[in-house]
């Protein structure tokens, strides 16, 4: 197979570092969008476009299945601290090897591998079907979302989907599920000077969170994706003041879903610990709002399930034997720790979905956040290698 020229690779890093030098925070995507679009039509993509909600989509070949898709995602996380920062977050820096700034790894590189990746394919001739390289908008704060909206009302049938989260140059085959919910427990408020006259709501909301501590011991654990777990992140506590007994207090709870692991089952065992403790209170799983740049609206669940490929399945072997054949050494197969788009395309929709992406998970959202630009090119050579696997050979 062939590789990227010299020249073509100093491109992709170029074109990395460009995109992690534009801010694009969760809603805030237009202007990375457009520097992606442009760097699809200049490499000669077949076609390019934007979609009502701002994702955005080149295609390799004519159309005609089987199809493709290469998923990545153009948000990012804040940078919180500037002061952590040993490099410009928004400098796009290369030193020693790695790029560094606030989407390096999550997920403007792998982005960027993908495009080139596609290049790289189209010029060695293509397959039999027809592949897509889409940067989706909104990611971080409701994986999955974008992705409905552009398979739902966008008319694209994947038959596969290849996620570009980074994982190190290894392959991944699923990951657990998350669920928020929310928990208010209610009191009666009373001047805290005589607290005997009211209902204290942020005791019953510590008898709740000590269940809840117990509750993580209990879970049930799959073989492959691990246990599921639970936290309480968040607890606000509401009162007329400072010396006023509470009346509202409401608690985020962060729940992992394991294989097998349900919405109803997951807020079932927080509504028994309520009736154990007879406690006054309500719990629902949240809605969300979104608004994208384009002012697309779109809305859902605070729900997105665990997703498992079978380690047998057809294109688990294609994508694990393209990576081998562009990187000489073969990879392993596990699953991540994070949340991706494939809480949709494969948990809900039931398509196919594999992962491999460069760079380190444990580099996403932190400080000082890098990639070693030779896995950029690395990666874009195995992206080929992997569209080569499934649409060429595999069909």
């Amino acid at each position: 197979m062939s590789k990227l020229t010299a020249q073509e690779q100093e491109r992709l890093i170029a074109f990395a570092q460009a995109l992690v030098r534009i801010p694009s925070p969760s809603g805030q995507e237009a202007a990375v969008a457009q520097r992606l679009a442009e760097e699809m039509d200049a490499l000669g993509f077949d076609a390019v476009w934007q979609d009502p909600m701002g994702n955005v989509i080149g295609r390799v070949g004519s159309g005609e299945p089987p199809v493709l898709v290469f998923n990545g995602h153009m948000d990012t996380v804040g940078i919180s601290d500037p002061a952590a920062w040993q490099y410009d977050p928004f400098g796009g820096e290369v030193v020693d090897g790695h790029l560094f700034g606030r989407g390096a790894v999550d997920m403007k590189g792998p982005l960027a591998a993908m495009v080139y990746g596609a290049m790289l394919f189209q010029r060695q001739g293509g397959g039999h079907g027809t592949l897509y390289v889409v940067g989706v908008v909104q990611e971080e704060p409701h994986e999955g979302k974008a992705m409905e909206v552009l398979l739902r009302e966008n008319h694209l049938q994947p038959d596969y989907v290849l996620l570009g989260e980074p994982s190190d140059l290894q392959v991944k085959r699923g990951h657990r599920g998350r669920l928020e919910i929310r928990v208010v427990t209610y009191g009666r408020a009373c001047h805290a000077s005589n607290p005997t006259a009211g209902e204290n709501a942020l005791y019953a909301a510590a008898r709740l969170i000590f269940g809840i501590e117990l509750l993580g011991a209990q879970l049930p654990e799959d073989l492959v994706l691990g246990p599921g777990t639970i936290a309480v992140t968040h607890l606000e506590s509401f009162a007329a003041s400072r010396n006023a007994i509470p009346d509202r207090v409401e608690l985020v709870i962060d729940r992992r879903l394991t294989l097998g692991e349900t919405e109803v089952k997951a807020l079932a065992e927080i509504q028994s610990l309520v009736q154990k403790e007879e406690l006054h209170a309500d719990v629902f799983v949240p809605e969300y709002k979104m608004v994208s740049y384009t002012q697309y609206q779109v809305h859902g669940r605070e729900y997105y399930p665990a997703w498992l490929l079978p380690e047998d399945h057809p294109f688990l072997r294609l994508v694990v034997r393209g990576v081998e054949r562009a990187l000489g050494v073969r990879p392993t197969v596990g699953t991540w720790a994070f949340s991706t788009d494939g809480v949709y395309t494969m948990g809900e929709a039931g398509i196919p979905t594999v992962g491999f992406g460069p760079g380190q998970e444990a580099q996403a959202h932190t400080a000082n956040e890098h990639i070693a630009v030779r896995d950029l090119v690395r990666a874009a050579q195995a992206y080929a290698a992997i569209a080569e696997e499934v649409l060429r050979r595999g069909h």
